[in-house]
């Protein structure tokens, strides 16, 4: 694969017969790019129909360039090209970060977009949240949903002051089961006290005392540790859960964590292999996987 430094690329710009291909989202090429250069964006699917309608031509020049050496974007790009057939792709694999540190001239209609400050209190949107459940055993699984009834999240720039959030334990439903008889069956069994004890525990409830940031995260990994007290059936729990949250324009947080949830710590014990012996198929994990996906919006 052929590459170029900042300094030939510069010397080379608007060269006769080459294309300088900006491989970014169309908001990064908005705000930082090379003078001259036409945009593709890589992450899209429509990337080399794209560059078809740029170049179509596939023995013409094409000098690529995206974020910097830390990122992969321009690399992609020259294989998904090469392996497209075009057969004159060059790499620029220093990107914009290289360009600017050279102090070399960028093109700009804006600035690079930012994360939005988040204050003030929003209030969980109870229709478009939800958790989804698995129990499983060594043998099989069920899967389904439980409501949240409320929640809401107080912020102060961008740091958690305190969150509140209540699942409603009656709106447990299976997913997995298509037999009516058979799910009704699972559902009341879910909801005595074998399990989860609704007629005296109808809600749960989770008080979130902290988000760290985790410093490591990468797009698309767990952001925030969110540290607080979990209580059902009446017993409470210090959890942590790893999630995922942001927010696109401030008036909105969206956030989603998995985590494993042992119930026996919380009085649910039927078919614990910690609690009885000889259980052969009636053993249960004592671990629920939840999986929750929480919209919140701020209160005006």
């Amino acid at each position: 694969m052929k590459t170029i430094s900042a300094q030939e690329l510069n010397s080379r710009i608007g060269a006769k017969g080459e294309l300088l291909l900006h491989v970014l989202p169309e908001e990064i090429f908005s705000a930082r790019r090379i003078a001259g250069s036409k945009n593709a964006c890589v992450y899209e699917t429509a990337f080399l129909s794209k560059v078809d309608e740029l170049v179509p031509d596939k023995e013409r020049a094409i000098i690529i360039y995206g974020a910097g050496a830390a990122s992969l974007d321009a690399t992609l790009a020259a294989e998904k090209l090469q392996t497209a057939e075009y057969h004159n792709v060059i790499v620029f694999p220093g990107g914009i970060e290289e360009w600017d540190a050279a102090g070399f001239p960028m093109e700009s209609d804006g600035a690079l977009p930012s994360a939005p400050d988040l204050s003030g209190t929003f209030r969980v949107d109870t229709a478009e949240s939800v958790i989804r459940w698995t129990g499983r055993n060594l043998f099989n699984h069920h899967n389904g949903t439980v409501k949240l009834a409320s929640g809401e999240i107080v912020l102060r720039e961008n740091t958690l002051v305190s969150a509140h959030f209540t699942i409603a334990m009656d709106t447990i439903a299976c997913e997995d089961l298509t037999d009516a008889t058979w799910n009704a069956m699972l559902i009341r069994h879910l909801h005595d006290a074998d399990f989860f004890d609704v007629a005296h525990h109808p809600v749960a409830e989770f008080h979130a005392r902290a988000a760290d940031l985790i410093s490591t995260c990468t797009d698309g990994t767990p952001n925030y540790l969110l540290r607080g007290e979990f209580t059902l059936r009446g017993i409470t729990r210090h959890i942590e859960i790893p999630i995922v949250a942001a927010s696109a324009d401030g008036a909105r947080i969206t956030a989603q964590g998995q985590f494993e949830l042992d119930r026996t710590e919380f009085g649910s014990i039927y078919g614990s292999g910690k609690f009885f012996r000889f259980l052969g198929k009636h053993i249960v994990n004592d671990h629920i996987h939840l999986h929750v996906k929480l919209h919140a919006d701020k209160m005006n």
